[in-house]
């Protein structure tokens, strides 16, 4: 049961980034939906420039209308580790008196500088804390390049993130990989771990045939097998590979055209397909929001999801997973990101790519060619999507069934100081 918890949920993203409207806002939706009473904090980037008090009153009602109260942060830039490290220290205050206010009993932070902020204002307030983990963020940026891994800012990540594991009340982690990793130690503490992947609500994605011709007709590719990539691109998802994934299938089927639906620098992934010898004929790259992927999906044949070799993918569930399978899309990835090793081609939804050459692009395109024969792949892929990636009844569900055990673990204690 959920009556009676009161949680803040701190993120430390801007509330009309991606992130947060696909992986933050729905979740807290199922939350409130459920009875919680959920408090919303995040941190704005160029807060001045980009809201006034027209925008946030107008924001602050339409979540209130969701059941949602939305508290506000400058988020500040450079240098890096100094302001961030301000950040968590005002962050922390302010998320103690913002509890003292809506008498919050659950601090649930949002990666690790959200779970650093919850932390400490658990120290200020009291309650209990969850570590949502959203995976290994000091691997994550030492693979993508930004840091170096001798470096002493991955060595003071991994202390905190050791830290946060063996603190806090309740862990969420997005594979299963990953809860073998940190739940034997949530285990012998007694602490609930659920593995929550990325998850989407799959209406949003039942699209009919007309709807497909209409976007395929408007994007000029009713004739054209396309491959989209949704989502960044640079770090864990490498532009120049996608790009040459695409040559190698136009080499084996000239058909081909790549879609990329992002909110990254289009003209950075559009030189990388030109060097990749792709003409502009053959791409197009739109700066996409999320609202509208669902729709440009419905022009989808494969989706694209190649990311950089790396331990950190072990942890990661792409969001973008999720939605082509909702889709009906089926899903050409690289081996080894989160729990896709054991699902994809194990369920009949796509194909893994051994590595980031020509020899496997050309083999992995065949393949998926192969499955795309088959007249039940769309709905096998929107059942792997309703089984394993459903915000209804896959997200929520665990979200809520972790607020729960973790207000009835409360109550006990309460009830055994008492005795």
């Amino acid at each position: 049961m959920t009556e009676g918890v009161r949680t803040l949920y701190v993120c430390y993203f801007g509330l009309r980034e991606p992130l947060v409207y696909t992986q933050v806002l729905p979740y807290l939706r199922e939350l409130a939906d459920g009875g919680v009473h959920v408090c919303l904090l995040t941190f704005e980037p160029d807060l001045r420039k980009h809201w006034n008090s027209e925008s946030i009153a107008e924001w602050k009602g339409r979540l209130a209308r969701q059941g949602i109260q939305w508290y506000l942060m400058a988020y500040h830039r450079r240098p890096s580790l100094p302001v961030t490290l301000y950040d968590i220290a005002a962050g922390a205050w302010r998320a103690a008196a913002i509890a003292r206010r809506e008498q919050i009993n659950i601090f649930h932070g949002r990666s690790h500088v959200g779970a650093t902020i919850a932390m400490l204002a658990r120290r200020l307030h009291g309650g209990r804390v969850i570590f949502d983990m959203r995976g290994f963020l000091a691997e994550e940026y030492i693979d993508s390049g930004r840091w170096k891994a001798n470096g002493y800012v991955p060595k003071l990540v991994k202390s905190v993130e050791r830290w946060l594991c063996r603190s806090a009340d309740g862990i969420v982690v997005l594979t299963l990989r990953l809860r073998e990793m940190v739940s034997a130690e949530a285990s012998a503490r007694g602490r609930p771990i659920e593995v929550i992947p990325c998850c989407v609500d799959p209406s949003r994605f039942t699209a009919s045939s007309v709807d497909r011709e209409q976007v395929r007709h408007e994007l000029g590719v009713s004739d054209r097998l396309v491959c989209v990539h949704s989502g960044s691109m640079g770090g864990t998802y490498d532009a120049a590979s996608t790009a040459a994934f695409v040559e190698a299938a136009r080499a084996a089927d000239p058909r081909v055209f790549a879609l990329v639906l992002t909110p990254s620098e289009p003209a950075a992934i559009a030189g990388e397909f030109d060097r990749a010898g792709l003409s502009a004929r053959d791409y197009r790259v739109l700066h996409s929001p999320p609202q509208d992927v669902p729709r440009y999906l419905a022009a989808a044949d494969v989706g694209l999801a190649l990311a950089r070799p790396g331990f950190a993918r072990c942890a990661t569930s792409p969001t973008k997973v999720g939605e082509y399978l909702a889709a009906g899309v089926p899903v050409l990835a690289t081996a080894g990101i989160g729990d896709l090793d054991s699902r994809l081609e194990r369920a009949g939804v796509g194909v893994l790519l051994p590595r980031l050459d020509r020899a496997a692009f050309t083999a992995a395109f065949a393949a998926v060619q192969a499955l795309r024969a088959d007249p039940d792949l769309g709905e096998r892929c929107r059942h792997e999507a309703r089984v394993h990636y459903d915000l209804r009844t896959v997200g929520g569900p665990r979200y809520r069934r972790l607020y729960a055990a973790l207000s009835a673990y409360a109550a006990l204690a309460r009830a055994m100081t008492q005795s």
